[in-house]
């Protein structure tokens, strides 16, 4: 049967959860619709979700339709978990778009639009929430098509908005042949020839919702289950199923792990060529971009071996069928399975031959928070809990300070510290606190500088030569290294150990901060060879070793920094604030105190509109500030949108937590003691 790989994704409280309910009851997977309010939900399963009642982790759950089988994954809808959604977008054939018919577009809704319209996932629109007091049909169409600018296809309409009996009345009208005709000058060209058959009509609406140039919409209420079996109809005949051979390389994605009873680790993967077996032997590594440059660019490397890979033998495989994971010996193609044995696997790693890399759709967290232990709590355990957190979720950082005893990590908002909280209690016993939250920046290099330094020469104390370049690059292409010595010029592993500690030491720049944007030029090389003495063994105090080049290196890249110069950047959000208009006098002068640079003015009945930029900084400030201002009617979004350069106040510093390179004594004072211990 041919398979679909349906994503839900929603803007908080649109009922993204309870559609899926309806969804499962509507295919005779479950007997029950679970209740979010009660807890009952077949997708949430974390005890925090069901305390919560928000979707935190992605869950992925089956159920046939006459045609085909749907693995359905249900996604959160809070910001503060976008790199949940963020990893499911890579393995989806389609999507269901959920927007409330109460509240409208928001601004996760526009933020899930514009990635599901470049990444060309073919998606349909669902108004949910017809039923509820103030639901509004034609008004949300219309602001859907002013704020996410998309070619919309109305399915139909709804009647007896804001009641029980609210029902969607299928039926496509004159506004669904406009927007395909647009898209379609052969439709466009019959229609005004005299007219589109109904079969032509909806043969063009399956091929351009299949290449994501329009979307249908529908209305309904997950509650009811009025306008679902329209939904399920377009879900089966609108939407492309997954691709693949079965019987090619296998290729596939891991865009999950979690841990099992055991502690074991337990990798969800999308399959997306071949067939994956239980004892095979499976390669497996980075077919992602690296976490390491902030989330902005792909890992680069001409030393021969592009990122990590190793191998593991499967030892179990589940797949997805009828609302539940069942054990299987083998999985092909399209499918989503569950695999166990890989134990150095993560998330955004490719299975057998890379395929689609992993890619960041969304911004990087920009928040830090120090984790302070509670009484009794022990900070070894600590830190290993949040390793383990930060495996789930690559986008999460977690920075150890072994020096003050601290241990920090990047987050997206408030609400997701809370989650980190409740699930080191609930899972791990551990009780802590947060310091204040900060804001991340980034460093940028502004010049170009130089530095070598050679073997056995002035007060080099390393046996190895090292010279290193670092230049500027374009905005979000991260770092790349590359060589411009012969790789054969010494041993692999110790170019290995020069770039893996480029890598490593540009998380901390000049000011503290991770850099970011540039390419590292190894320039210069050299080694002692391997020396031993009659009847004796390797002398190591006469022969290179990877120490050698870990310990110099450090020195030698922050070196190339200061000649070259970093700049902080700070992160940027972009903002849609609409007002009523007489209060825009007192709003702008706030505006500009917050450094916030308005860029549009426009006006929206007795409302004005502003859209520009502000840094992330003090976005809470603004939200905290706007009711005051506005009479309480003011509505504010953000969205993260770039980094730009610190140009008020002092220059952010961060403290390092490693042997601080940038004093020459103290690192190598530092760096000695360690070896010596």
């Amino acid at each position: 049967m041919p398979l679909l790989n349906l994503g839900i994704l929603a803007h908080v409280d649109a009922g993204k959860t309870s559609l899926t309910e309806r969804l499962l009851h509507t295919a005779g997977v479950i007997d029950e619709i679970g209740s979010v309010d009660a807890g009952s939900t077949t997708t949430d399963t974390l005890a925090l979700e069901r305390r919560r009642g928000i979707t935190i982790k992605s869950a992925v759950v089956s159920f046939p339709l006459d045609g085909i089988a749907v693995n359905l994954i249900d996604t959160p809808g809070h910001p503060d978990f976008i790199a949940e959604v963020e990893r499911v977008l890579g393995v989806l054939d389609g999507a269901v778009l959920v927007v409330s018919a109460v509240e409208g577009v928001q601004a996760q809704t526009r933020v899930l639009m514009r990635t599901l319209r470049r990444l060309r996932i073919p998606t349909l629109v669902f108004v949910n929430k017809i039923d509820r007091r103030g639901a509004r049909d034609t008004a949300v169409l219309g602001q859907m098509a002013q704020r996410l600018a998309v070619p919309l296809v109305p399915m139909g309409t709804a009647a007896g908005l804001g009641t029980r009996a609210a029902r969607f009345l299928p039926g496509l009208g004159p506004a669904a042949l406009d927007a395909l005709a647009d898209q379609d000058d052969g439709l466009l060209a019959a229609y005004l020839d005299g007219g589109v058959p109904e079969s032509r009509l909806r043969r063009a609406l399956a091929a351009q919702t299949r290449s994501a140039s329009v979307h249908p919409v529908y209305f309904g209420s997950a509650i009811t289950g009025a306008g679902v079996p329209e939904l399920v109809d377009g879900i089966e005949r609108l939407l492309p199923t997954a691709a693949g051979d079965p019987d090619g390389p296998l290729s596939g994605t891991v865009f999950k792990v979690e841990r099992g009873p055991a502690g074991e680790k337990v990798a969800y993967a999308r399959l997306f060529s071949g067939t994956l077996r239980v004892r095979d032997r499976v390669p497996f590594g980075d077919g992602r971009e690296d976490t390491g440059t902030g989330g902005h660019g792909r890992r680069h490397t001409t030393t021969g071996r592009e990122g990590r890979g190793t191998d593991g033998r499967v030892t179990d495989l589940s797949v997805f069928d009828h609302g539940t994971d069942t054990r299987a010996d083998s999985a092909g193609a399209g499918r989503i399975v569950k695999v166990w044995g890989l134990g150095g696997i993560r998330i955004g790693d490719a299975l057998g031959t890379p395929g689609r890399s992993y890619e960041h759709h969304f911004a990087p967290p920009t928040l830090e928070t120090v984790v302070v232990p509670g009484p009794g709590t022990d900070r070894r355990s600590l830190h290993l809990a949040l390793t383990q957190l930060a495996e789930q979720d690559p986008l999460i950082g977690v920075r150890h300070d072994e020096l003050r005893g601290e241990t920090s990590v990047s987050l997206y908002g408030e609400v997701q510290k809370e989650v980190v909280q409740a699930t080191l209690a609930d899972e791990y016993g551990l009780h802590v606190t947060f310091r204040e939250t900060t804001t991340l920046c980034i460093e940028r290099p502004v010049g170009t500088g130089h530095a070598v330094e050679f073997n056995k020469k002035d007060a080099n104390p390393f046996l190895a030569t090292v010279g290193l370049r670092v230049d500027p690059a374009p905005p979000g292409s991260g770092v790349a290294f590359r060589l411009e010595v012969e790789l054969g010029a010494m041993p692999y592993a110790f170019f290995k150990a020069v770039e893996d500690t480029v890598r490593e030491t540009l998380g901390q720049g000049l000011h503290g901060w991770q850099v970011t944007d540039c390419t590292v030029a190894m320039t210069h090389s050299g080694y002692s060879p391997r020396q031993s003495h009659a009847h004796q063994g390797f002398d190591k105090s006469m022969s290179s070793t990877g120490y050698d080049f870990r310990g110099l290196t450090p020195l030698v890249l922050v070196e190339a920094l200061r000649r070259a110069g970093t700049l902080v950047h700070e992160p940027v959000h972009r903002f849609r604030l609409e007002a009523p208009a007489d209060t825009l006098g007192a709003l702008l002068p706030v505006l500009a105190r917050l450094g916030a640079v308005p860029e549009t003015t426009g006006t929206h009945g007795a409302a004005c509109v502003l859209e520009g930029t502000v840094p992330a900084a003090r976005v809470h400030a603004l939200e905290q500030r706007l009711p005051g201002l506005t009479r309480g009617e003011g509505e504010l979004e953000t969205a993260f949108d770039h980094y730009a350069p610190v140009t008020r106040g002092t220059v952010p510093e961060r403290p390092r937590t490693d042997h601080n390179p940038l004093n020459r004594k103290e690192y190598l004072l530092n760096v000695t003691r360690r070896v010596g211990e």
